[in-house]
């Protein structure tokens, strides 16, 4: 039995569907939150309410839930929760459980932006001009290297919060008043794509991918997007993972500039993305990958094995559950 445990599930019902449908009877999938008002944990087999992941021990907590369901993988769906994951990685596996997820340094790099950049920079991928000194951009903005509009936007975050969309110093002065650790970053106004890549936990080669344009966004995550195929991407996607040693399932951002033909990459979240359930129907079942993965099984490269020219609709649905007067957890 492969018994996979999924940390703070909250309302990714979708990711915690396609672990079940794909696992049938070969194992179970228990989920765990920090309220139980956290729709994703009724989808699994079972669920465990666990503290917030910012209560000293939490990570004791979840070690122990692995040795009492005979958990043998466990992964993340929040970015906080992924550096805890991943520094202690050995923990997991002292117990004999896989922790699905990348080197702790490379998670803290796509979780610090700047720090992102700085990797970008290193490995000679284009990636959208960061600056953490406004004097710094303000030098840059008046050698004519940058110009307005750009984005303010803390170094550190997800789901689209605190950033903003900037045309003028003023405003930049405001911001960097408003916020500590806040950073300055080029404005893309190409095409945004998005896509969910697997990387071998066993032999570290990227095994499949799924690349989708993006037509609408929500609260940071992809809302509408249709599938595509782009041959060169796929090449550059490939050689990035593998180059980075990003292990598990990924998530990467990308802008096309399509006056120089040149695709950024702007951001990468070492998980599952919001928009993985439009890989998944359209053939890309990263579940079964991690799966084989946990049975000491390699995964055949896979790459560009999907449907072109599928669109994805995300909408809302309402879960209802009979609490039969147990206490609600927030």
């Amino acid at each position: 039995m492969t018994n996979i445990l999924i940390l703070s599930a909250g309302t990714r019902n979708k990711v915690v569907q396609a672990f079940k449908e794909t696992i049938k009877d070969n194992g179970k999938i228990i989920a765990t939150d920090c309220s139980n008002l956290a729709p994703a944990i009724y989808d699994a087999d079972s669920f465990h309410i666990v503290p917030r992941i910012t209560i000293p021990g939490y990570m004791d907590v979840v070690l122990e839930l692995c040795k009492m369901d005979g958990i043998k993988g466990v992964f993340s769906l929040i970015d906080p929760e992924l550096s805890m994951l991943a520094k202690d990685a050995d923990r997991f596996r002292e117990i004999g459980v896989i922790p699905v997820i990348s080197p702790y340094d490379l998670v803290e790099s796509c979780f610090d932006k700047y720090g992102f950049y700085k990797m970008m920079l290193k490995m000679g991928i284009p990636s959208a001009r960061c600056f953490i000194s406004k004097e710094e951009f303000f030098e840059a903005k008046e050698k004519g290297e940058i110009s307005y509009p750009v984005f303010a936007k803390p170094r550190k975050g997800s789901a689209s919060i605190n950033i903003n969309k900037v045309t003028t110093d003023d405003e930049i002065e405001v911001l960097y008043k408003l916020y500590d650790d806040i950073m300055i970053q080029e404005y893309m106004s190409g095409q945004e794509y998005g896509a969910d890549v697997y990387i071998d936990m066993i032999s570290g080669k990227c095994t499949s991918m799924f690349v989708k344009k993006k037509i609408k966004m929500r609260a940071g995550e992809t809302d509408k997007s249709i599938s595509v195929k782009i041959p060169v991407l796929f090449d550059q996607i490939r050689d990035f993972v593998e180059k980075a040693g990003f292990r598990g399932m990924i998530d990467i951002d990308i802008f096309h500039d399509e006056e120089k033909d040149i695709f950024y990459f702007s951001e990468v979240n070492p998980r599952f993305g919001g928009g993985y359930p439009h890989a998944y129907a359209c053939g890309v079942n990263m579940p079964q990958s991690l799966i084989n993965n946990l049975e000491g099984k390699e995964n055949p490269v896979t790459i560009g094995d999907y449907r072109e020219n599928i669109c994805m609709m995300k909408y809302n649905e309402t879960a209802i559950v009979d609490f039969n007067g147990k206490e609600i957890i927030p």
